[in-house]
């Protein structure tokens, strides 16, 4: 295993927006990782900011809002706005966070989770295990996805 390359899925894999979905099919198909592999490493690098951000955001927001008058105001504006909303996480709670997770839809991941754990007030220790169970579906899907197109290609006569 390329250990550069390696560190470039784990990057990658690290990064909203990208995480494991889009990390997994490049060590594949690109760098020539097996699904084995790419699946490992794109699993650990999308769980490497999640506990950060589970552990960090509320002292980073309770800080700013203690010390900027507009993050104050924004904070309190988003939990009312948010949590009067919040419906469905009253009846899921933290088994919410599985599918946003686990479907790979714009703006839906686990950053995205991350945040949703914060301003519905989804305690770590609930947070962390389904953000987890949501990455390895999502992680699973794409990696048997890639696999199964591999396999498919040839026997369509390949693409070109």
């Amino acid at each position: 295993m390329d250990t550069g390359a390696a560190i470039l899925v784990l990057v990658l894999s690290a990064t909203p927006g990208f995480e494991a979905r889009y990390a997994i099919p490049l060590a594949i198909n690109t760098l020539g990782f097996t699904p084995v592999e790419a699946f490992a490493l794109g699993l650990v690098g999308n769980l490497i900011p999640v506990v950060a951000l589970l552990v960090l955001l509320e002292p980073v927001s309770d800080y700013l809002s203690c010390h900027v008058p507009f993050f104050n105001r924004f904070f309190t504006w988003l939990f009312d706005r948010t949590r009067r909303h919040s419906e469905r996480f009253e009846r899921w709670g933290a088994l919410a966070l599985i599918p946003f997770v686990a479907v790979p839809l714009p703006v839906t991941g686990a950053w995205t989770a991350c945040a949703a754990a914060f301003v519905f007030g989804i305690r770590f220790r609930y947070a962390l295990p389904t953000i987890f169970a949501g990455m390895v579906i999502a992680a699973l899907a794409t990696t048997l996805g890639v696999t199964t197109l591999q396999a498919l290609i040839p026997l369509m006569g390949g693409m070109t």
